[in-house]
């Protein structure tokens, strides 16, 4: 079952790192036409450490959960932050690309 998870944790994280490289390279000319003037992309209390104003720091920190996780796996209280940032950072790119897709 760990192992399972373990792979679609991993699975998950590269997906969101390939949106996320796209979507930041969006953010790049949005911000070139003075159309992104935002300080973060997620708020203080999503759960998430870091505050950016690209998405590639929080999917580092993902990758660094996960590595904590994988470090740790029989602490549940590790898995269960991890997973929900994940989630975030799928709907947060999700939207992120129906608004700017070409």
């Amino acid at each position: 079952m760990t192992k399972a998870i373990e792979q679609q944790l991993i699975e998950n994280i590269s997906l969101v790192l390939k949106k996320s490289l796209t979507a930041d390279a969006t953010l790049a000319d949005l911000r070139k036409q003075k159309k992104a003037g935002f300080e973060a992309v997620f708020k203080k209390e999503s759960g998430f450490t870091c505050s950016a104003n690209t998405f590639q720091p929080y999917v580092e920190e993902v990758a660094d959960d996960l590595l904590a996780w994988q470090a740790n796996k029989t602490q549940q209280q590790l898995l269960i932050p991890l997973v929900k940032k994940i989630e975030q950072l799928f709907i947060v790119l999700a939207g992120f690309e129906q608004t700017h897709s070409a």
